[in-house]
């Protein structure tokens, strides 16, 4: 299986993977990128690979670029190379499943060399515009690129522009459509700390008052569009009943992505790191604590939309504490504490370099009622996860 998408496609490979492990596959996940180990980004049955086997494949795969070099081949990326590593430990592990992300859109990507069971779109926004395009049409044509002749599609919410590019490359291609609004995934009863109960109705599927521990309002999106993956699955002979998807999805912990840390006081973890996903971690957040303030420890990437994520987040936060992400993309980290003043002059800003530091200065500023949110990158959630875990 096939996911692409500009917010979603970790927690819906995650989502996916575990429900067909519990009917008895055997499943690889393949995700990028990585919070903590690039061990994460190679799964079996919800187990990363150990990192013996993971430098044998490297020292194999390294082996055999030097010889393509020799032969007058460019070098390969990065993530070309994990991309060979996960399609040869998958096939060395005997899954019955393989559940690709794409790296970055679709077209060119290097996972565009499978012929999937299913293409799945979660959705198109804004978000690597200088390699994607600069359109919403441009970014949803890079991301269309994943589906393949005859293969099934399934969309989630977007733009009705990208949906309809995306039903034309469908069309082309002579591949079924399947709109994840076929699954009506419905919250039941107040969001609170420990998860949410959720109600699910799709064609051939019916779970009511399920236990679903993922955090967010945009959670249920990205459930509705794994639902209507795994309906299609069900029609292709996969055999997934009811129980399999409530016993699932109970038991799913997704790190960084509105991760609840710590309870007293509350912290949450969330990448957000482009305007929409941004946007709905505000969102999931006004929910989980209505009238509640926070402060926020941030840092981003000097190609992200900075001011937009600002924007974003920033309403509901007494304050912001701006550290640097740890990545040659954060020379100009600390462009994002003027933007913080520029759009909230009345509102306190602190600038602390150091990872740690920051998110000890956002602890230290928190008043009663309040909890902290630390967002913006993978690379800022590494170190501030690291420490959070072990105090």
């Amino acid at each position: 299986m096939h996911i692409a998408g500009t917010n979603g496609k970790g927690s819906v490979a995650l989502i996916i993977s575990s429900v067909l492990q519990q009917a008895g596959y055997r499943v690889g996940r393949f995700i990028s990128p990585h919070i903590h180990s690039y061990r994460e980004r190679f799964s079996v049955n919800n187990q990363e690979i150990k990192e013996d086997i993971l430098l044998d494949y490297l020292q194999k795969i390294e082996a055999n670029l030097n010889k393509m070099c020799q032969e007058g081949y460019e070098r390969v990326t990065e993530f070309e190379l994990l991309t060979a590593i996960a399609f040869e430990y998958f096939k060395d592990s005997k899954v019955d499943v393989a559940v690709l992300e794409t790296g970055m859109g679709g077209l060119y990507d290097s996972t565009n060399v499978v012929s999937p069971l299913i293409s799945i779109i979660t959705g198109v926004d804004y978000d690597h515009q200088s390699y994607l395009g600069n359109s919403l049409k441009e970014i949803a044509l890079n991301k269309a690129g994943i589906i393949k002749p005859g293969v099934p599609v399934v969309v989630g919410d977007m733009d009705e522009m990208a949906l309809q590019v995306i039903k034309d490359r469908a069309d082309s291609q002579g591949s079924s459509l399947f709109p994840a609004s076929l699954c009506q995934v419905k919250r039941r009863g107040n969001h609170n700390i420990d998860g949410q109960v959720v109600e699910a109705k799709c064609p051939g599927l019916e779970i009511d008052r399920v236990y679903f521990s993922l955090l967010g309002d945009f959670q249920l999106q990205n459930l509705a569009v794994a639902l209507t993956s795994l309906m299609v699955l069900k029609q292709q002979g996969y055999s997934i009943t009811n129980e399999h998807i409530i016993n699932t999805l109970s038991t799913l912990k997704h790190p960084g992505r509105m991760e609840l840390i710590s309870s007293n006081p509350p912290i949450i973890l969330d990448v957000a790191h482009n305007p929409q996903a941004a946007r709905q971690l505000a969102y999931s957040l006004k929910n989980l604590f209505p009238h509640r303030r926070c402060i926020m420890v941030c840092g981003m990437l000097d190609d992200k939309d900075s001011m937009a994520i600002l924007q974003e987040l920033g309403g509901d936060c007494r304050a912001c504490v701006v550290t640097r992400p740890e990545s040659q993309r954060g020379v100009h980290w600390q462009r994002v504490a003027a933007q913080w003043l520029m759009l909230y002059p009345d509102k306190e800003v602190w600038v602390k370099e150091d990872i740690e530091e920051a998110v000890k200065t956002g602890i230290s500023l928190l008043g009663a009622e309040e909890y902290l949110l630390v967002a913006g990158s993978f690379y800022i959630l590494d170190r501030a996860r690291r420490y959070l875990m072990t105090t």
